[in-house]
């Protein structure tokens, strides 16, 4: 459904735009603080880290392209950031989930954490860390309610502080949306009586790249341009190939992401997300290109004469 407008405030409180920032929708009770480690003692002399809350270790990694993450809760957040900044050293940066008006309590923790888990994976949009998916309580309905709505506006706020955690890269999702889109008008035409029609989200329109030996298909969104899973990539690549494009392919191939299908292809098992489109037709011909011109849609017209 066509998402509906939302104010969000953004606090400094030690008035740098680069260090803590306190981010919260101003109808909600939920506030998500974005921490750089090196901020981090600044973080744990504040009263805000002594709350119940979650909390989300973020760092780069140059193996399969995916951003690292790690999720926790604590019933005292500043103990538990403390150990992890002494003995973690992936992570760049944390964002930590509390409320507003210190009310959450470690069984909202505790099943946030769960469902935070859980949705991660079925994005795949970060290389999740955890060893374990967390601990599912019991959780009656009116506190599985307040949840819920909790885990919602964490959504957006990650999504707003750059963080998409939950945003799946899955297409088929959207092509649900315009099969139930076309079920519905079909109805409404067939109907004697007017029926209200929703505005329901389209699928982005697909985008083609053809080389020798590579054959993949994708489209470009708020966050990137995304390889879908099942195109071939070439397997040949010139020298003269970017660095980044050889790291990701050998982190893709360790990771079962990227498999063989004959001796001049593989074949993509997973959605991959590039930043531009030129790195992800890079990876596709196994040489430096111009994603802008060589992504084409089904009548030819280039990525760049549609977006720039």
């Amino acid at each position: 459904m066509t998402p509906s407008a939302k104010t969000i405030q953004i606090f400094l409180p030690t008035g740098n735009p680069r260090g803590i920032r306190s981010a919260e929708m101003t109808t909600r009770t939920a506030r998500l603080i974005e921490v750089p480690r090196v901020h981090m003692k600044e973080f744990l002399t504040m009263e805000d880290s002594a709350q119940v809350g979650l909390y989300f270790l973020v760092g780069s990694s140059e193996l399969n392209g995916l951003p690292q993450l790690y999720i926790g809760q604590s019933g005292e957040l500043r103990n538990r950031i403390q150990q992890h900044n002494l003995k973690k050293d992936f992570w760049e940066r944390a964002f930590v989930m509390l409320s507003t008006n210190n009310t959450i309590t470690q069984t909202h923790a505790l099943y946030l954490e769960y469902k935070a888990i859980e949705t991660a994976k079925q994005a795949a949009r970060y290389e999740l860390l955890n060893g374990n998916n967390g601990s599912l309580p019991h959780t009656p309905a009116p506190l599985k309610a307040d949840c819920e709505e909790l885990f919602h506006t964490l959504s957006i706020l990650l999504s707003t502080m750059g963080q998409p955690i939950f945003e799946t890269l899955n297409i088929n999702e959207h092509k649900i949306y315009r099969a139930e889109l076309a079920s519905i008008v079909n109805t409404a035409n067939q109907a004697t009586t007017k029926i209200e029609i929703p505005t329901i989200e389209l699928a982005p329109p697909l985008f083609y790249y053809k080389v020798k030996d590579g054959d993949a298909q994708g489209y470009y969104d708020d966050d990137g341009f995304v390889i879908l899973a099942g195109s071939l990539i070439r397997k040949a690549q010139v020298t003269s190939a970017p660095p980044f494009i050889i790291r990701l392919k050998e982190g893709l191939l360790s990771s079962g992401k990227l498999i063989a299908v004959n001796d001049k292809s593989y074949k993509l098992t997973e959605n991959q997300l590039f930043k531009t489109p030129s790195g992800a037709s890079a990876l596709v011909s196994g040489r430096s290109t111009n994603g802008w011109i060589e992504w084409k849609n089904a009548t030819g017209e280039t990525l760049d004469s549609i977006y720039r």
